[in-house]
């Protein structure tokens, strides 16, 4: 582990004091949950403020991934096992090609279940697990780290430019020494914890709130949605199955039973049962228009994508 200079927290807003919570230890229960959903209700304020910059990152994503790139995250500690939630998320829930979307964790896979705190100091680590997966000039990373500072995190961010990667860090300070290592931030300033210097708490549920926004935004750019519904669902448990047949049912206005045997005709795929019950063609057809409109739902059906 290389040597690094004393760190200086005092610049960190997620190491600051909260005034508000300086007699924690003496509130009564219910005045405690009563602060920490006060200090809660903050956070989606700080992520708006960030808002052209989540949309960047989505439309970067998308059109990254578009053309055959992966989606990369990269942190440590509770940010890094927030990613690796995210990318494990997206195969059910918008049929995701294996390794499409990855999660990189300081400290590898015992980092999920147990705190290995001295991980995210190794900045050559971050950048070899980076170089381990052969990052691409289409590939997008996310550097994850409530401090904006942990070392792993930017040495993957690095070690991704240098690869010719698009570069996203993701902190919840303003002033984030990953500013220097990445080629757009988003920057939610959460600020002070009401337990200080807990980032598992208003900056881990800021970090969630973005991940949801930057993952279903690309794949809704991607044509993975239909409204808000997840026409692209694996149908891989038994709610999977009853929420595809649900699908089939709003979309194509048929019966339950319709919409179950236009499924088994499409091995269970929403999509080419859904244009094959509007449209009134069989299942190869269906699967035809799809591969001719790149997946796209909206235009296999003959309708417009997007207003405007």
């Amino acid at each position: 582990m290389e040597h690094r200079e004393r760190i200086d927290l005092d610049r960190l807003t997620t190491e600051a004091r909260n005034p508000r919570s300086e007699e924690l230890d003496r509130l009564d229960t219910l005045d405690m949950v009563r602060l920490i959903n006060a200090e809660d209700a903050n956070v989606a304020a700080a992520v708006e403020r960030v808002a052209p910059e989540i949309a960047r990152a989505i439309d970067i994503i998308a059109e990254r991934l578009g053309r055959g790139g992966r989606l990369v995250y990269a942190g440590a500690g509770t940010s890094g096992r927030l990613g690796v939630l995210d990318a494990a998320e997206c195969p059910p829930t918008f049929n995701a090609r294996p390794g499409q979307v990855i999660g990189l964790i300081a400290g590898g896979a015992p980092a999920l279940t147990t705190a290995v705190e001295g991980a995210e100091e190794d900045a050559g680590a971050g950048a070899a697990a980076l170089r381990e997966i052969q990052p691409t000039a289409d590939d997008v990373v996310v550097g994850i780290t409530a401090s904006g500072r942990a070392p792993w995190v930017l040495g993957a961010l690095d070690a991704a430019r240098g690869a010719g990667a698009f570069a996203i860090g993701f902190a919840c300070n303003a002033a984030a020494e990953l500013q220097a290592h990445a080629d757009l931030c988003i920057l939610p300033v959460t600020g002070p914890e009401v337990l200080s210097g807990s980032t598992r708490m208003k900056a881990g549920t800021a970090t969630k709130m973005v991940l949801n926004m930057l993952t279903t935004g690309a794949m809704v750019r991607l044509g993975k949605t239909y409204g808000n519904l997840m026409v692209d669902v694996q149908a891989t448990n038994e709610k999977l199955v009853e929420r595809a047949i649900r699908i089939v049912q709003t979309i194509a206005d048929c019966d339950r039973a319709e919409a179950r045997r236009a499924l088994a005709a499409c091995e269970g795929k929403v999509k080419p049962a859904i244009v094959m019950l509007r449209l009134g063609i069989d299942a190869d057809q269906a699967g035809g228009r799809l591969r001719r409109t790149g997946g796209q739902l909206r235009a296999a059906l003959g309708e417009r994508e997007r207003d405007g």
